[in-house]
């Protein structure tokens, strides 16, 4: 990926950054440029031996001498290795911290807002940034989709960036001028240091539900490795959490983010009693219009104003009241979260609706878990008169505990359950269906097993009918199917279009 340009790096002092760190063969080391990967070493550079999931960067120490490094960031002595080293505890940490270091520390430069949750991360930002334009303030955003300085944008490879590419985009951001900013915070991120280093103004916790057991294990570990944004927040800055999720609640009670000192604490939410909440005057397949009202922590009273956004579905209420409850902490006016809230009209795979004169409702959503899955025909169940089709799968070399139950998530809630692919992978995608397939038995539901996805859809298209609803779910914004080592074309929104068009051409024909 290319990274952007239009800042220097800072000559960081290793000793003064990592004042318990030993030094071997100097008093300190200075430093300019860094990386983690061997092949990327240039002469005079730092090579971080980091410890990966499947490689140490110790087995890489040849290559990266070979090509001229200087000095070693290294978790003990490398008596072979002629070069400067600075010894630290954890080499991952600190490799994390020396990126932000070198790109001269650009979160403190920014209102950065860091956004976690199983769901919702990316709509949330994306909200966001279109409040803190409607203020007026140049805005950038690094998450699941894009990564965006506030003038430059291209498409992510990660949720969260690896630490080089973030610390290189938030200096981007400073460079030209951005001053407030969202960041995704993957659990994968949070667990494996990628922000270390990194002070967010404000964090936000959107929701808690299984999900990468296949990486953490348990739902203990991965709720552990969420509650890691809090290391990141500033002494003075925000939590922000939904009041409606119960695990959330508990998760941020127990690591006490309301009673660190200077610390606001606020919560949104629906259905609890909460700082921030809503409610719904009219929802509808264009979108839903709602109060929000806003308690004053300091007087107690209540400020509300009506707000409507272009995205359909009760959890995107949720997500709204986040993205606002951050902004009027920070003091964007009413006025300006509700242009901004107004202004979003879709966030791409995201209940994405595709129109093409049909007598029909077709979204597209990336809800690959359980309550995703759920929230999202919920959603639709409110607004859609007719039939509910949902066209599904699961991914394959992933969690497969969550297999079944996504089948269950749509078994209760859809009319129609079409099984299909979404990724398998290297596995047997047919044995990936057939797990799905007993949680759509297990909840009363009839699956309709279609293993090739472009004629699940099809299938799909072919017996709604006026008033009825397609959910295709699973891949949202993706653009790519992956078979059997093979990466290939594949975007649901391009091939629901390529079928309504196929559908309508023929009935033209017919008629």
């Amino acid at each position: 990926m290319r990274t952007p340009g239009a800042w220097q790096p800072v000559t960081v002092s290793l000793r003064r950054l990592f004042p318990s760190a030993s030094f071997v063969g100097c008093g300190d080391i200075r430093v300019s440029k860094a990386t983690d990967q061997s092949g990327c070493c240039t002469a005079g550079g730092l090579f971080a031996a980091v410890r990966g999931m499947r490689q140490d960067g110790l087995g890489h120490l040849e290559e990266a001498l070979g090509r001229g490094v200087s000095s070693l960031l290294v978790p003990h002595p490398v008596p072979t290795a002629a070069v400067s080293q600075c010894v630290v505890h954890d080499v991952r940490v600190a490799y994390a911290r020396l990126c932000q270091a070198v790109a001269g520390e650009p979160s403190g430069r920014l209102r950065l807002t860091g956004i976690t949750g199983t769901n919702g991360k990316t709509t949330i930002a994306w909200l966001l940034r279109a409040i803190w334009q409607a203020a007026g303030h140049l805005s950038g955003l690094l998450g699941t989709i894009e990564y965006d300085d506030g003038g430059h944008t291209q498409q992510a490879d990660l949720t969260t960036p690896d630490p080089a590419t973030l610390a290189s985009w938030l200096a981007a951001m400073v460079a030209r001028g951005t001053t407030h900013a969202a960041l995704e915070l993957s659990s994968h991120a949070l667990d494996q240091d990628r922000a270390a280093g990194v002070a967010l103004e404000s964090v936000i916790f959107s929701n808690l539900t299984q999900d990468h057991f296949d990486y953490h294990g348990d739902l203990a570990h991965y709720a552990a490795a969420k509650s890691g944004i809090l290391d990141l927040c500033a002494p003075n800055g925000t939590v922000v959490f939904n009041a409606d999720d119960p695990r959330i609640v508990s998760l941020v009670d127990e690591a006490g983010a309301g009673t660190r000192a200077g610390r606001t604490h606020r919560s949104f939410g629906i259905e609890q009693d909460a700082d921030v909440t809503a409610r719904v005057l009219d929802e509808s397949v264009a979108g839903t219009r709602f109060l929000l009202q806003y308690r004053d922590m300091a007087t107690a009273a209540c400020d509300a104003f009506e707000l409507t956004t272009r995205l359909v579905g009760r959890h995107n209420i949720l997500n709204c009241l986040a993205a606002a409850t951050v902004a009027a902490e920070q003091g964007v006016s009413s006025t300006a979260i509700a242009s901004g809230i107004g202004s979003l009209a879709w966030v791409p795979g995201r209940l994405e609706a595709v129109r093409c004169g049909q007598p029909f409702d077709v979204f597209v959503d990336y809800a690959h878990t359980e309550d995703a899955l759920r929230r999202c025909l919920d959603a639709l169940r409110h607004v859609v008169a007719g039939r509910l089709i949902c066209v599904f799968g699961a991914g394959g070399d992933r969690d497969r505990q969550k297999r079944p139950m996504l089948g269950a998530a749509a078994g209760s809630a859809a009319d129609v359950c079409i099984v299909t692919s979404d990724n398998p992978r290297s596995e047997d995608p047919r044995r990936i269906l057939a797990a799905i397939a007993e949680g759509v038995a297990s909840a009363g539901g009839t699956p309709v097993v279609v293993e090739d996805r472009q004629e699940a859809i099809s299938r799909a298209i072919g017996i709604a009918g006026p008033g009825d609803g397609i959910l295709v779910a699973g891949k949202g914004h993706e653009t790519f199917q992956e078979i059997g080592g093979r990466r290939l074309r594949f975007d649901d929104r391009e091939v629901v279009r390529a079928t309504l068009h196929g559908v309508a051409s023929a009935e033209r024909v017919e008629s």
